[in-house]
């Protein structure tokens, strides 16, 4: 079994809100009038990444992964009963959804699939963009059932003028809505199930409001102050070639940034996920190489060693 890093062709998706910057700046090509989010590595039903080189070339992920079995995820990847993480590159022209995702628990038993806990690291913004991060007082779900159904919730929410670096780790169950003029990456578990509490009176592609889920929304949401530190926080490390700043960790996954100036080596008992948000590298392996560059997303099976080289910024994540 030659096992080797995969380089994918994300699905693209152009929900009502996204803009140009994934088309103009990193190179998606597509017939969308827009692109709001690629999904750069992702085997979900809704959209799965497809492989653009080697002897797998044009085969989904999930199916190689089916090929090569646990050995290409690692051990911790295949205690999860499916692929455990879906990345994604996020355009907000316009605002999200004020929104929840629910736990692992209530997500299972209500969707039929894992919940949503996620991390956003601002790739770059407007001046004065902001975004909504949990709740700045906390209040009980009596109130809070309350101001949704009023539409006066936004009062009690944690807004947050942002900067470009700016890292936001969310727990399932936490209020959120990215703020117009955002450029994010998003590292989440494998999960497309999203609450919405409001959608400003907007209307769909089809011209109707879009749904929004105020009773599922009121069960998971977490209406206590929210205390994680955020914006320019994670630690620094020098290794190899490039520094590392980490970026989140969990138990769900870990994610860093990678100031590539140089060698970096990538090799771990998990799989990793490596996506270019700026420069160009080439990325080594035993029998091959490709150019990398701003947009690119590889997938390197666990226990493979590859090596990048080059000056760029590139997420990794793994679980």
């Amino acid at each position: 079994m030659n096992m080797y890093p995969l380089i994918l062709k994300a699905p693209l998706k152009d929900y009502i809100w996204g803009g140009q910057r994934l088309k103009t700046e990193y190179g998606f090509e597509t017939d969308l009038e827009r692109v709001s989010e690629a999904w750069v590595l992702s085997c979900h039903k809704d959209g799965e990444s497809v492989v653009m080189n080697g002897e797998h070339a044009g085969k989904k992920l999930s199916e190689v992964i089916k090929l090569w079995g646990d050995a290409a995820i690692g051990s911790r990847a295949s205690e999860f009963s499916y692929f455990p993480l879906l990345i994604k590159l996020i355009d907000a022209h316009d605002r999200l959804s004020l929104q929840v995702h629910p736990n692992d628990e209530y997500a299972l038993r209500v969707e039929g699939e894992y919940g949503k806990t996620e991390m956003w690291y601002v790739v770059d913004c407007e001046p004065g963009a902001e975004l909504i991060y949990g709740m700045k007082k906390k209040i009980d779900k009596e109130e809070f059932s309350r101001r949704v159904r009023d539409n006066t919730v936004d009062e009690v929410c944690n807004h947050v003028k942002v900067k470009k670096g700016d890292v936001f780790f969310i727990p399932a169950g936490t209020l959120h809505a990215i703020g117009k003029g955002i450029l994010i990456a998003e590292v989440q578990q494998n999960s497309n199930t999203t609450y919405r509490v409001s959608d400003y009176g907007r209307l769909g592609a089809d011209g109707k409001p879009r749904p929004l889920h105020i009773d599922k929304a009121i069960d998971v949401t977490d209406t206590d102050i929210m205390s994680v530190p955020y914006g320019p926080v994670g630690k620094f490390a020098k290794k190899g070639g490039g520094t590392l700043r980490l970026l989140a960790e969990c138990d769900k996954f870990t994610a860093a940034l990678l100031r590539l100036d140089g060698d970096f080596g990538i090799l771990n008992a998990s799989f990793s996920s490596a996506v270019v948000l700026s420069g160009e590298a080439t990325i080594k392996w035993l029998g091959g190489s490709e150019h990398i560059k701003k947009g690119s997303s590889i997938f390197v099976p666990a226990n493979t060693s590859a090596t990048v080289s080059g000056k760029a910024e590139i997420l990794l994540a793994r679980v």
